[in-house]
């Protein structure tokens, strides 16, 4: 197999960055941490660097593939009959072994690379893709939270073949070249090499007439309808990772997670300060100089706002509890409050009485100051 002639090349505890004497939790832990950093969604262009790192722990994570691998590693240097690889050798040489048992290497060696008659070495359960989506949301339900659903493609068994992938009236036939085990085996000597069957790909059966809707794939394009948990208070652009609802595993993996984008729409009343709303509220100078209560929009009713005699343009008042919802759970965050930002408004168009009054106003209050008017 190609991945375990690698073997004798890689360095799988240098790629993940850990010792041959570390724990399966640090090589976890070493893994994990490579993989968020070097994941493609997160790091464009990392895609060579995340498949070693992932091999890596394909071998490093398996306790029996672990212990496989450092016998190999262990022997690797003194099996001289290799010739520097699989392949490309010219021939077995035991002296190479210097003492070895051969029959302890033929265990070995046949139970990494299958022996004659055994089939060829099925690969493990593998975890689905990642899938991401985009969902645009509302203000209101971004604020306060909403349970939606996103559609997804998907693949489903095709309705036409019954996911065969072989025309109706016809069937599968088994591989003339491999007999049916999906592999082909090279004897050579105390061990054996088991390849794919490049005729069947390693299923063991060949569709002489593919299905005419699916092209013999068996499987069909389709969509699934997946449910989204928005808690409230989700910003504009952030990510939601729903678990388990990515793509699904082969060989019985695990599935992948679903990543949603929200895109939330901006609102002609409020905005968002962290898990405050904002708005704006106008007076006209009397009621700012003098005093008043006005009614101020929340998400639900209307509140009444007293604005203090003497209230500055610019000035922020808060109205407590009205900003965005407290979550819920241990870590549930505190509902916000409602920021009302004053405006003071200017009349453009003064009235001749109005004109009068205010040019009163201006000499009562530089009287008050001891101060002179012009006139």
């Amino acid at each position: 197999m190609t991945a375990q002639r690698e073997w004798f090349e890689k360095d799988y505890y240098k790629d993940l960055g850990v010792t041959k004497s570390a724990t399966d939790k640090e090589i976890t832990r070493a893994y994990r941490k490579l993989a968020k950093q070097y994941h493609p969604d997160a790091n464009p262009g990392s895609e060579e660097r995340f498949k070693e790192i992932s091999a890596a722990y394909d071998v490093l994570g398996d306790g029996a593939k672990r212990k496989e691998y450092d016998e190999v590693q262990r022997l690797g240097p003194a099996a001289g009959g290799f010739n520097g690889g699989f392949g490309g050798g010219s021939g077995f040489d035991p002296n190479g072994f210097q003492g070895q048992d051969m029959g302890d290497l033929s265990d070995l060696f046949g139970g990494l690379f299958g022996r004659q008659g055994r089939g060829r070495r099925q690969r493990g359960p593998q975890r689905g893709a990642d899938i991401d989506a985009g969902l645009h949301l509302a203000f209101r339900d971004a604020v306060q939270g909403v349970t939606t659903s996103v559609n997804l493609p998907s693949d489903a068994r095709c309705s036409t073949c019954r996911g065969s992938g072989a025309a109706p009236g016809t069937s599968m036939k088994t591989c003339a070249k491999c007999g049916g085990s999906g592999s082909l085996t090279d004897n050579q000597g105390p061990f054996s090499l088991s390849n794919v069957c490049p005729d069947c790909n390693g299923r063991g059966h060949v569709i002489e007439t593919p299905c005419s809707d699916c092209h013999g794939t068996g499987r069909e394009k389709s969509t699934r309808n997946v449910k989204v948990r928005i808690p409230s208070g989700v910003e504009d652009g952030q990510r939601i990772r729903v678990k388990g609802r990515g793509a699904l595993g082969q060989l019985n993996g695990p599935p992948g997670d679903l990543f949603v984008t929200v895109h939330v729409a901006s609102d002609r009343r409020f905005g968002r300060s962290g898990r405050n709303l904002t708005t704006k509220a106008s007076v006209s100078f009397p009621q700012a100089a003098l005093g008043t209560q006005i009614t101020v929009p929340t998400l639900d009713d209307p509140v009444t706002l007293k604005v203090p005699a003497g209230t500055q343009g610019g000035t922020t008042m808060r109205v407590k509890g009205h900003g965005v919802p407290a979550g819920t759970g241990k870590k549930a965050k505190a509902a916000g409050d409602l920021l009302v930002k004053i405006e003071v408004v200017v009349p453009k168009h003064l009235t001749e009485a109005q004109r009068e009054a205010i040019e009163a106003l201006d000499g009562a209050l530089a009287s008050a100051k001891g101060e002179r008017t012009t006139p």
